[in-house]
């Protein structure tokens, strides 16, 4: 069974080396997050917020804070990925267009809101690791639309986080979450290292 997103996927490597002379225009930089906000979120919260990082001046920025890796100046941009901390008192907000749009009625707004409330509100890990995989989904979605138009991609966790947050003015409910390189790639990349065989990681019951 194969399609191209399937090859999309099953193709991605993390990339080593970029073209560092290849830009992306800020309207295409603009199509991959409008794909990576088509990625799932609870309750429709759509808790994270993505830092193009893609001027000279910029990756000189993010370069000592993210231990120097080459893809930050290299690649032509990279996202700096922002969850953000579970609220659900934005979830009328969040909801409103899909009201206004007749996809849901007004009435189950609150049907949404008052299990949200209950299940962060007071809980501040749940929170954080929602922001987590909010910004992991966003990014994974990223990633394989970047695939898509022939574009190499390298996901990375190495920076300082509150260096992050200080120099790029993120607010104390943000996560930065990862950092992730997009832009074209020379050669020398590696294929998809293999990966573990399903029968260690599946368990049918």
């Amino acid at each position: 069974m194969t399609n191209s997103v399937i090859e999309c996927i099953l193709s991605r490597s993390a990339a080593k080396y970029y073209d560092p002379a290849a830009i992306l225009s800020d309207d295409e930089i603009r199509e991959l997050v409008r794909i990576g906000t088509a990625a799932p979120t609870s309750f429709h919260l759509q808790n994270w917020r993505f830092i193009a990082v893609r001027t000279p001046e910029a990756k000189a920025r993010l370069s000592p804070i993210a231990w120097n890796q080459p893809a930050i100046t290299d690649a032509a941009v990279t996202f700096i990925i922002c969850g953000q901390l579970a609220d659900s008192s934005v979830i009328p907000e969040r909801l409103a267009p899909l009201v206004a749009a007749g996809v849901m009625p007004a009435a189950m707004v609150p049907e949404w809101e008052t299990p949200a409330r209950g299940l962060y509100k007071d809980h501040p890990q749940r929170q954080r690791d929602e922001a987590v995989r909010t910004g992991t989904f966003g990014a994974a979605a990223i990633i394989y639309a970047a695939r898509s138009m022939g574009l190499g991609s390298t996901p990375m966790i190495g920076f300082d986080a509150d260096g992050v947050h200080r120099e790029f003015g993120l607010s104390k409910d943000e996560v930065p979450v990862m950092l992730l390189a997009i832009g074209a790639e020379r050669s020398g990349n590696w294929a998809q290292k293999p990966r573990r065989p399903v029968a260690d990681v599946l368990n049918l019951v």
